[in-house]
């Protein structure tokens, strides 16, 4: 019968538990948008689908068209919705078809923002009769994104340098572990539309500025 004799070796490896400042690091930085985007478009209602189509094409044509004498080219103006709904009542309970509506939406990209109340007062001239929505972009937002988390880095030895010096501990500044959070997306900043009035004087649209942030987290050692 054969024996088998086990050994346990010791174990040689041995983990050093290192002493971890974990901190939260923020940047931001402040940026102006460069350009606008501006939702408009016509809405129409007819008896007849044909007919309301019809009259609808003849506006956006025309908005388009006043829109082009601006300066706007065709390629910064896009359809972005095109619907048909059937308009009913409801008499004693029942409903009765009324009219076909035929909404029609353009995007207009306008890259000298302080013509974007002008764009939109020649279109409701000219025939729109939806203005749903005025929004403000930044071309290079990458660009500003990595200011605000180099800033967030810096913010964040800050952090660790102030705890460190509290807790009178000599911190190693070069972080062993930096994540960066999830960034908010580069949606655009809204304007608050309100009914726009032919005759008008020129609708007041002003971006302001957008704040761009980043966080990351960062773990410091120190001894």
């Amino acid at each position: 019968m054969l024996h088998y004799q086990s050994y346990r070796y010791p174990n040689t490896i041995l983990e050093n538990k290192k002493e971890i400042i974990q901190v939260i690091g923020e940047g931001k930085v402040s940026v102006q948008p460069d350009h606008a985007k501006v939702t408009l478009g016509a809405s129409t209602e007819s008896k007849t689908l044909k007919l309301a189509q019809e009259e609808n094409a003849e506006l956006i044509t025309k908005i388009k068209r006043a829109l082009n004498q601006m300066g706007i080219k065709d390629k910064q103006i896009k359809t972005v919705d095109y619907s048909i709904f059937p308009q009913y009542d409801f008499v004693d309970g029942k409903q009765e078809f009324r009219t076909y509506k035929v909404d029609h939406l353009l995007e207009i990209s306008i890259f000298q923002i302080e013509m974007s109340g002008k764009v939109v007062d020649e279109a409701v001239k000219n025939g729109a009769n939806i203005v749903s929505n005025v929004k403000f972009e930044i071309s290079n937002y990458d660009q500003y994104y990595k200011e605000a988390l180099s800033l967030a880095v810096v913010n964040a030895i800050e952090k660790a340098e102030t705890i460190a010096r509290t807790l009178k501990v000599h911190l190693v500044k070069t972080p062993i572990l930096i994540t960066e959070n999830p960034k908010q997306p580069s949606g655009p900043i809204p304007f608050e539309t309100t009914a726009f009035v032919k005759g008008a004087a020129t609708t007041p649209i002003q971006p302001g500025s957008t704040d761009i942030m980043s966080t990351i987290t960062a773990d410091f050692e120190y001894h």
